[in-house]
């Protein structure tokens, strides 16, 4: 009787991975990488240039409440009056410094009385009074400071609406070119402010705060945009609203091209000629916002592509390899 052995199969020797290519199989060309580099920088710098040369936004200096007293002092003197007067801008403003008024609208909507008040300014005491009963050392101011204290506010508006009367009745503003009259301490509180603007003393008293981060300029640019020399500065640099005006803060560039749609609308009506324009601005640009979010899902509007394919001629090499594969009918 045989027994017949049987072998198993061999095992199949599993697939071997293709070889890597070596580097060198490849063909090469000489490259100077240093001097692609050098031209790459060279040109983008040229452009930097160039473009910024054109384009740039002005590095201006800050305009400091100092500034501002030794280029226009009759307008200090015009301004602090209005604050103590309560016809300055800020004054009659609203939210969110005061109740003066509802503030920016929506239609019926109340945005900035929804808001509320939420940096309370009393103009004539804080931006006024305030600064110069703290820093002030002349006995004078001071005396004038607790006569205004010490009188009533029916009384208080009585002096300062004639002595601003009186500044806009006088030769360019001059406070020495006043008509005489009963204008109480108004006089002295201006020019004490005047006196503290010019000394330096002004922007410290109204921009420092007790918090953590030691300026906050609110009060002071209220103060600044209630006279009319911030706007003049803006207007000479073409920053005016209806001027098409907006810039970067000082020393970046090359601009904010890309608001130009948001400027656009101060420059037709009914924005242009609207006291409300900041807030019917706002809400246009909220809804062409949105309508660029629903494009895919608003019929007709995002059929535009299909109509207006601009999208084929930016891509015209892809889609002509694509068409060009597919199989012919």
């Amino acid at each position: 009787m045989s027994a017949t052995a049987t072998r198993a199969p061999a095992a199949t020797p599993p697939r071997s991975r293709g070889r890597t290519p070596d580097a060198h199989d490849f063909p090469t060309r000489p490259y100077d990488l240093v001097r692609e580099f050098v031209i790459a920088l060279v040109v983008v710098a040229a452009l930097t240039a160039a473009l910024a040369a054109v384009f740039s936004s002005p590095d201006e200096k800050a305009i400091t409440l100092r500034d501002w007293a030794r280029v226009a002092p009759n307008d200090v003197v015009a301004t602090a009056t209005a604050e103590l007067a309560g016809t300055s801008t800020s004054a009659g403003y609203g939210p969110p410094y005061n109740h003066a008024s509802d503030g920016p609208k929506l239609g019926p909507l109340p945005l900035a009385k929804w808001g509320g008040v939420r940096i309370p300014v009393d103009p004539a005491e804080q931006l006024v009074v305030v600064p110069l009963a703290a820093r002030s050392a002349d006995p004078a101011v001071q005396a004038a400071v607790k006569a205004w204290r010490a009188a009533s506010p029916d009384r208080q508006n009585t002096w300062a609406t004639q002595y601003a009367d009186a500044l806009a009745k006088a030769p360019d503003g001059a406070p020495d070119r006043v008509a005489a009259g009963d204008y109480g301490p108004v006089p002295r509180l201006a020019s004490g402010l005047l006196q503290l603007a010019r000394s330096g003393g002004l922007d410290g008293a109204l921009d420092s705060s007790g918090a953590f981060y030691g300026a906050d300029q609110t009060r002071g640019l209220l103060l600044l945009a209630d006279g009319a020399y911030l706007e003049d500065q803006a207007r000479a640099r073409n920053l005016g609203g209806d001027q098409w005006g907006m810039m970067n803060e000082t020393g970046n560039y090359p601009g904010q091209p890309w608001m130009w749609l948001y400027t656009f609308w101060y420059q037709v009506e009914p924005f242009k000629s609207s006291g409300n324009a900041d807030a019917l601005v706002w809400g246009l640009m909220m809804l062409l916002s949105l309508l660029l979010v629903l494009v895919p899902f608003i019929p007709g509007l995002r059929s535009v592509p299909r109509w207006i394919p601009v999208h084929r001629l930016i891509w015209r090499s892809y889609y002509r390899t694509v068409e060009g594969q597919r199989p012919r009918r």
